[in-house]
């Protein structure tokens, strides 16, 4: 209880600069937890896929491959998808690359959707906390001014003590945020690598059959 009322006592003489921090940090959050959701289900979801597609484009099943890719709507099926409705159509390997880039183009900005707005929040806590500190020292030192000289030095110090909460709160929203935003950034990056990787193997097996069959 103790550390409760330490904490609120913390919150509260930090000044009207708080609530907004705390506002930054919540919308921060939520935006966080959103977009860690949604990229585990992705990366789930291509995971279990490419499990099933990969058996049929290895043995150069196209038709089976493009109809598993027809009925589901993860991210790596919509990638497959698109390469495999040309390899139905033309030979050329550069065509079906081009349609699963612009597939890819599509893809991407789906993943990193609403992720730099952590880092915008983070940003947006540390400068709120600073500006809270400058606006709060600018009151001490106002107050100062004008108090009795005997009592100048304690009334300094603790306006400045409690001008620094506002500083410290912005850190501690700020800090986990930045970190939040790294760990998200990574697990777009490791969704992103693997669409290419899925990519390179379906090229590669599709321009392997259609040498075959010029060869033949």
């Amino acid at each position: 209880m103790d550390s409760l009322y330490s904490l609120v006592g913390f919150f509260v003489t930090g000044g009207p600069f708080m609530y907004p921090i705390l506002i930054v940090f919540a919308v921060g959050t939520a935006i966080a937890v959103e977009r860690f959701i949604t990229l585990n289900s992705v990366t789930n979801e291509n995971q279990s896929s490419w499990s099933k597609i990969q058996p049929a484009l290895m043995k150069g099943e196209f038709d089976k491959a493009r109809e598993m890719t027809t009925k589901d709507q993860s991210t790596v099926s919509q990638l497959l998808g698109m390469g495999l409705a040309r390899q139905g159509a033309v030979r050329r390997r550069e065509d079906i690359e081009i349609a699963m880039e612009e597939s890819m183009m599509e893809i991407i900005p789906q993943l990193e959707k609403r992720t730099p707005y952590v880092a915008l929040a983070s940003s947006i806590a540390t400068l709120l906390g600073l500006l809270g500190t400058i606006m709060g020292l600018i009151q001490a030192f106002t107050a100062v001014a004008n108090a009795n000289p005997a009592e100048k030095a304690d009334l300094l110090s603790a306006s400045i003590s409690v001008a620094m909460n506002t500083t410290a709160f912005g850190l501690m929203v700020a800090i986990p945020l930045l970190v939040t935003h790294t760990i998200l950034t990574a697990k777009t990056g490791a969704i992103v690598d693997s669409l290419e990787m899925a990519s390179v193997k379906a090229l590669n097996v599709i321009s392997a059959k259609a040498k075959r069959q010029v060869e033949v």
